[in-house]
């Protein structure tokens, strides 16, 4: 009897994670970005600080590069749907359904650090409007370095900039594009790369952060510095999800989310000389002096861009783009 203990013992362990005393909450997140790239690490942040808050008790099983088939513009739609707990999107992407989330990524808007802090905080409250009217809670914001343009051939002219057939992230960087003189796509990035690989596209509108660059660099070995934006991206969950677990586990959540958000935008700087000096360690010339009559071509392409998204974001959208008020 005494060589049946451990057994029993086992059962009875068992029997105690089955009815939940021991037993992990599981909560699904997923981003359609590589691991590498600043919201893959997002990502990853949130989840260890999630499972050591908790003590292991919330594990987010985190998925990247699509792999749960859900794209950017579709993230809103399929947290709603809980087909996964929590996402990542690019806000641009989203923009197409919810225009209020393409602020971030209009051109020549926010070209450096602090403007991109600005308008983000300028602008958090309307997104957490906008998810809580979706069923969401949003957890954090992710700055992506400045776009540029990844090129098959030298960005060094007006003429090679209407040579382009360009991927774009939204509809504005499309219709900037367009105006420009270039072939524009609005697709996602998972979308992009078969098209990248097949030379059917061959210009793309990206910081190439990460392991996105890893993927660029393969076939577009030029990269011209624009600073046409600095977008974010979105975290966010299921609002059924998050009110599903106990007070303390939600104020974990709440410091993890917080505690990702300060490391992201910490985690920015110096993020473009890394990115750099990865890109030029493979290959990738990059053009810090692109000539002016391009810059002036994409200007004034852009001129535009911010009266039509104010039009179709609505009322809201002016409090964003007033200057912060000077202290006296």
């Amino acid at each position: 009897m005494q060589g049946c203990l451990p057994l029993r013992l086992a059962g009875i362990a068992m029997a105690f994670v089955a009815h939940g005393a021991y037993a992990a909450t599981t909560l699904t997140m997923a981003t359609e970005y590589p691991a590498t790239s600043m919201p893959g690490q997002g990502v990853s942040t949130f989840a260890d600080l999630v499972r050591a808050k908790t003590a292991g008790e919330v594990i987010i099983d985190a998925s990247y590069d699509a792999s749960k088939g859900i794209k950017s513009a579709d993230m809103i739609d399929a947290v709603e749907a809980r087909k996964v707990d929590a996402g990542d999107a690019f806000a641009g992407a989203l923009a197409g359904k919810y225009p209020l989330f393409g602020v971030s990524s209009l051109p020549f808007l926010a070209d450096s650090l602090s403007k991109a802090r600005n308008l983000n905080k300028a602008a958090r409250p309307a997104y957490e409007k906008l998810l809580a009217a979706h069923g969401q809670k949003l957890l954090y914001t992710t700055p992506w370095p400045a776009s540029g343009i990844w090129s098959k051939k030298k960005l060094d002219s007006v003429a090679a900039l209407k040579s382009l057939s360009i991927r774009t992230y939204d509809a504005t960087s499309q219709a900037v594009m367009q105006k420009a003189g270039a072939r524009a796509q609005n697709i996602s990035f998972a979308d992009a790369m078969p098209l990248i690989a097949s030379g059917e596209v061959n210009a793309v509108l990206s910081s190439g952060d990460g392991g996105a660059g890893r993927k660029l660099w393969e076939h577009l070995p030029h990269f011209a510095e624009i600073n046409y934006a600095m977008p974010v991206s979105i975290a966010t969950m299921n609002l059924e999800a998050y009110q599903a677990l106990d007070a303390r586990t939600r104020r974990a959540i709440d410091q993890a989310a917080a505690q990702t958000e300060t490391e992201q935008w910490k985690r920015i700087d110096g993020r473009l000389q890394q990115n750099y000096a990865n890109m030029r360690k493979n290959g990738v010339a990059i053009n810090t002096a692109v000539p002016l009559a391009v810059r002036k071509a994409l200007k004034d392409a852009a001129a535009d861009s911010v009266k039509a998204w104010k039009a179709a974001a609505g009322p809201e959208a002016d409090a964003f783009l007033k200057p912060p008020a000077k202290k006296r």
